[in-house]
């Protein structure tokens, strides 16, 4: 059964050379507006024939670094810079990034766990939708900017997935490389079916993730990696001449092959890691212990490594319940792809 057409429109031009800051416009109706519109910012920098790269942050609206590197982009971006067309949208899910939450606070939706999305569904499955069917087909790379929000602080990394088209993998996995962040993965994602990544891989487009930091904030080294690792990209398929720069360090690959990678808690509490990110994990390790807050002279729970590697995320915030990852556990290796 075919759907509707997407109720969001854009006020810029897609197909016109030059620069445009507009807007896609998704119609509201609710107590503060009865005939309003979520206003979701979007820049578009076009100069002639070429590939169309789609630059997208704010996913997740309490993940700053992307968020913070495009707004600047798209005030320096010009067209001569560009061959073909760059699309940029600082803040997919913007109700989030003006909540400073990871979720909208209009529906409760995790943009990126609704993808494909609905034109007749919440305002956050509309967003998804409308990405889906009209903002990925104009494309054919994509660039999410992830980090790990108010709960996650993650080692910063440029990311791809394991994918049937051996092609599309390849150019995917050279496109994380390029990026140029001090690590470069081949994720594993727990539950990868919502994603924007599948949304995206399943038209057949190359997407590159990545995971930048966290804490809720931003830093100075945070934003210099992310606005390089933009950079980089564009120049790596072709959308801006230059050279790909890259670390002064050699690039780390890590790999995560499946679930055991992720270390979620049993037991609400206090967390006390024992580890500092990017530290060497030897398996069967202390990794973290988790204190029951409720009594004193309790001894805490210790969370063991299953596998060796590096501590490639941990949770942000001390307090810690059932059910969260407290750490990720990403193997060393010496090639990827």
């Amino acid at each position: 059964m075919s759907k509707r057409p997407s109720p969001i429109s854009a006020t810029v031009d897609f197909e016109a050379d030059g620069v445009q800051h507009g807007f896609l416009k998704l119609p509201i109706s609710n107590d503060e507006s009865a005939w309003g519109a979520v206003m979701i910012p979007v820049t578009v920098v076009k100069n002639g024939d070429g590939p169309t790269a789609l630059l997208t942050g704010g996913n997740h609206g309490d993940e700053y670094e992307g968020i913070t590197a495009l707004m600047k982009l798209t005030s320096s971006l010009e067209a001569g810079d560009v061959r073909g067309r760059v699309i940029i949208v600082p803040m997919m899910n913007v109700p989030a990034a003006m909540a400073g939450r990871r979720t909208s606070p209009m529906d409760g939706g995790n943009l990126n766990r609704s993808f494909p999305g609905d034109p007749d569904g919440t305002v956050t499955e509309k967003i998804a939708d409308y990405f889906t069917r009209v903002m990925v087909p104009m494309c054919d790379v994509v660039l999410d900017l992830h980090s790990g929000g108010r709960t996650l602080d993650i080692i910063p990394f440029g990311a791809s997935h394991v994918l049937d088209n051996p092609d599309q993998q390849r150019q995917a996995l050279e496109g994380a490389k390029a990026f140029g962040a001090p690590y470069a993965m081949m994720m594993f994602e727990l539950d990868a079916a919502a994603l924007f990544d599948t949304a995206v891989e399943s038209q057949g487009k190359v997407f590159v993730a990545t995971e930048l930091g966290g804490g809720g904030t931003s830093t100075p080294e945070s934003l210099a990696i992310t606005e390089r690792g933009v950079r980089n990209f564009l120049i790596q398929f072709g959308l801006v001449q230059g050279q790909v720069e890259m670390p002064a360090e050699p690039q780390v690959y890590l790999d995560m092959p499946d679930a055991s990678c992720y270390v979620q808690s049993e037991h609400s509490g206090l967390l006390e890691l024992t580890l500092a990110l990017g530290d060497a994990v030897q398996e069967g390790q202390v990794i973290a212990r988790v204190y029951d807050m409720t009594r004193s002279g309790t001894p805490p729970v210790e969370y063991r490594a299953e596998r060796s590697g590096i501590l490639a995320a941990r949770r942000f915030p001390a307090q810690v319940n059932m059910g969260d990852t407290i750490a990720v556990i990403a193997e060393v290796v010496d090639s990827l792809g």
